[in-house]
C-alpha cells in the first residue's frame, strides 16, 4: 500500500470518526444519567472537550498543507460549524433539542484549543 495515502488517511480520517461519533450520540433520544447538576455540568464539560478534541484533529489535518499558518483558524471553525449543524440536527430528534448554549460552550471548547495550537506554532 501507498505510504502516502496511509499517511493521508491517518490525517484525514479521525476528523470525520469524531464526527461520526457526536453524530451517534446526538441521533440518540435521552443521555441523562440521572445524576442532576454533576451530570449536566459532566455533560457541559464533554461538550468543549469534544470540541477542542475536533479543533484539533482538524489542525493537525490542516497543518502538513498549504494552509499551515490557518490551521487553527480552520479547526476552530470547522468545529464551531459542525456544532451548529449538530445542534440542528438534535432539533429532529425525540426528546432532544437543539441549543444555541451548547454551540458557545463547544465554540469555548474549540476556541481555547485553537488558541493553544495558535501560540505553539507561532514559535
Amino acid at each position: 500500500m501507498d505510504v502516502t495515502l496511509t499517511s493521508r488517511t491517518a490525517l484525514w480520517l479521525p476528523p470525520f470518526v469524531l464526527m461520526g461519533v457526536i453524530f451517534f450520540f446526538s441521533a440518540q433520544p435521552d443521555l441523562n444519567s440521572g445524576l442532576g447538576l454533576a451530570d449536566l455540568i459532566g455533560r457541559k464539560i464533554i461538550h468543549a472537550s469534544e470540541y477542542a478534541l475536533l479543533t484539533f484533529l482538524w489542525w493537525r489535518a490542516f497543518v502538513r498543507t498549504s494552509f499551515r499558518r490557518a490551521a487553527p483558524l480552520i479547526g476552530f471553525s470547522l468545529a464551531v460549524g459542525y456544532a451548529g449543524t449538530d445542534e440542528f440536527h438534535q432539533t429532529f430528534i425525540h426528546g432532544r433539542d437543539g441549543s444555541p448554549v451548547d454551540v458557545c460552550i463547544d465554540a469555548f471548547g474549540a476556541g481555547l484549543c485553537a488558541l493553544f495550537l495558535h501560540r505553539r506554532t507561532r514559535r
